[in-house]
């Protein structure tokens, strides 16, 4: 499963993601664009998207994309907040289907 990480997130959370090939925007030079535009990069390329990003969900028609989104909640983005959520996110990756949009944490 490929998944991108959002430019809010530490590096370091792919380690987070079990049996995922991860990268994160910055990785793929695609910093500082667009939200919509994102998306429509990472859908050509990736089979979800992990963020921060509580708003996307309701700035982004994500119906009939061939992709999902999770969206941590944490009390930051720092990697020691986010690490914990390691073993809900991969259950989420286990039942997540595309067009879907999961909160973790």
């Amino acid at each position: 499963m490929r998944v991108l990480l959002d430019e809010c997130l530490p590096r370091r959370l792919k380690h987070c993601l079990l049996g995922c090939d991860c990268q994160t925007v910055p990785e793929m030079g695609w910093a500082g664009r667009s939200n919509g535009d994102l998306l429509a990069l990472a859908e050509s390329s990736f089979d979800g998207f992990v963020t921060m990003d509580a708003n996307l969900a309701y700035q982004q028609n994500l119906q009939g994309r061939r992709f999902w989104v999770i969206v941590l909640r944490a009390r930051s983005n720092r990697y020691e907040d986010l690490a914990p959520l390691g073993p809900a996110i991969t259950a989420a990756l286990e039942a997540i289907k595309p067009g879907t949009v999961v909160r973790v944490g």
